[in-house]
């Protein structure tokens, strides 16, 4: 494929675990993968510990804003080749139709923005959830996308979401 693959990254609110997926798949993906992230009821604003957990790590953030997942079920919105939701809320509701039968996982993380404590605490939460997703995109980006057939590429992405053990 000389196109990169287009990823959406689906959370309830838009304002930390998807917007942090999209800049790590950005990162490490960039070339082969171009992630977005939207809601299904966006905060309409990013939530200001992942901006600054980002811009601390040296990610570019001029990208970042809280948006509507029809947004990308769109008329003239990319065509995704993937969709993973990263929080349970998003995960059972009832998603747009995407254009083009994107695969579609469920890579669920702990809300950090619902974290209470101090705000160190707040500030270990979110990069515990960062930990979690770049572990699985840097898994999900050595995928061999153009010899792996769809069935075994379907089970990889959904076991992804299952074998990292969930913060506790």
């Amino acid at each position: 494929m000389s196109e990169p693959y287009n990823v959406l990254f689906l959370c309830t609110g838009n304002s930390a675990r998807s917007i942090l997926a999209e800049a790590i798949l950005n990162r490490v993906g960039a070339g082969k993968f171009r992630a977005y992230s939207a809601g299904s009821h966006p905060k309409g604003e990013v939530h200001p510990y992942a901006l600054q957990l980002l811009k601390t790590l040296n990610h570019d953030t001029s990208f970042a804003r809280s948006k509507d997942w029809q947004e990308f079920a769109a008329p003239g919105a990319p065509e995704m080749n993937f969709v993973f939701t990263v929080c349970d809320n998003a995960a059972n509701e009832s998603c747009p139709v995407w254009p083009g039968q994107p695969m579609t996982a469920h890579w669920g993380v702990p809300d950090p923005a619902a974290v209470d404590g101090t705000d160190a605490e707040k500030h270990l939460a979110f990069a515990e959830a960062y930990r979690m997703l770049n572990n699985r995109i840097s898994i999900f980006v050595s995928l061999p996308m153009n010899t792996i057939d769809k069935l075994a590429l379907q089970k990889r992405l959904d076991e992804i979401g299952r074998d990292l053990p969930k913060a506790g």
